[in-house]
């Protein structure tokens, strides 16, 4: 019971606002209704119904909830009992038993409900959802030259200027075998000379890198002539400053989308206050892997400490 109620609402969550609004009226509709039928019934077996007088009910007879005298004023009483608005002409009798219990019932049920509806949509509000869509990923990786070694390196950028914090990468490398059975092998990457730490700060954008030497399990699947199909899945997780919300975004890298022989263009420069500036035209942007002039720095993240001989 409480493993469906969880999966129902992490359904809930992931649906869009308009789906969301329409089953938080739908639930709320549908609870009055089945209570207003269940009122309804209850005063027709008490037979509330046939009494002209609630006021003056025969002797012996004990009205379970005074004034239900059709649909709508049991939709009425329904509506009162849920939200609690306070009764008025219509109030239930404490000598009736029956209606005490469907009164509890009701109470219960209508609390759980709210509960969950207010949960999910707290859950919704609170989705890091829109952060994770500013997260942007250069769309090839590129085979190149990095401190002296042959690397597969991609870009990742932050879109907005709200900076992300403890930024970490991974990458899972899925791969076809014998008898199409497909492999996973996990592959590091690299950002400049901060090792297995994460990146503290992610405001301008960084490159990754991972080494293709003999050990890199990507080495066999890029040699020439290697017809093995894969995907290299990468994973890049961060946390809001300020909030500490947690985002993650995704993207994959088919043999097709990774140039060898190329490096970035860089995509930060100074102005003439000497601040830094991103120019999102050459984010994504690589040429040929050819010699450039002395005068130009290759701006792996922002430092200006590498350059490409």
């Amino acid at each position: 019971m409480v493993g469906a109620v969880s999966r129902a609402g992490v359904r809930v969550v992931c649906l869009r606002w308009r789906w969301v609004l329409l089953a938080f009226c739908t639930s709320f509709v549908a609870h009055w209704l089945l209570f207003a039928c269940l009122w309804y019934l209850l005063a027709h077996l008490n037979g509330d119904l046939a009494v002209e007088d609630h006021d003056a009910p025969p002797e012996g007879h004990v009205v379970c909830v005074k004034y239900i005298t059709s649909f709508t004023a049991a939709f009425s009483f329904s509506l009162e009992t849920q939200l609690t608005i306070g009764y008025g002409t219509m109030f239930p009798s404490g000598d009736c038993p029956s209606a005490i219990a469907l009164l509890a019932v009701q109470m219960l049920l209508g609390l759980m409900l709210e509960a969950f509806i207010t949960g999910a949509f707290v859950a919704k509000i609170a989705r890091p959802q829109k952060r994770a869509g500013a997260i942007q990923f250069s769309p090839q990786a590129v085979v190149g030259q990095h401190q002296g070694q042959p690397c597969l390196v991609f870009r990742a950028t932050n879109l907005l200027r709200r900076p992300l914090v403890d930024v970490e990468v991974s990458a899972v490398l899925y791969e076809e075998r014998d008898n199409q059975v497909l492999h996973q092998t996990n592959l590091d990457f690299q950002l400049d000379r901060l090792g297995p730490r994460p990146c503290p700060f992610f405001i301008f954008p960084l490159t990754f890198y991972h080494v293709l030497d003999r050990q890199s399990p990507l080495y066999p699947a890029l040699r020439e002539g290697s017809a093995s199909h894969f995907e290299l899945v990468v994973f890049l997780s961060a946390s809001q400053e300020g909030t500490g919300d947690a985002c993650q975004k995704r993207t994959s890298y088919l043999r097709q989308e990774i140039q060898f022989e190329r490096r970035f263009v860089p995509a930060m420069g100074l102005d003439k206050q000497g601040r830094y500036q991103v120019s999102s035209q050459h984010f994504g942007i690589a040429h040929c892997n050819e010699p450039l002039d002395k005068e130009c720095v290759v701006q792996i993240n922002g430092d200006g400490s590498d350059r490409m001989e």
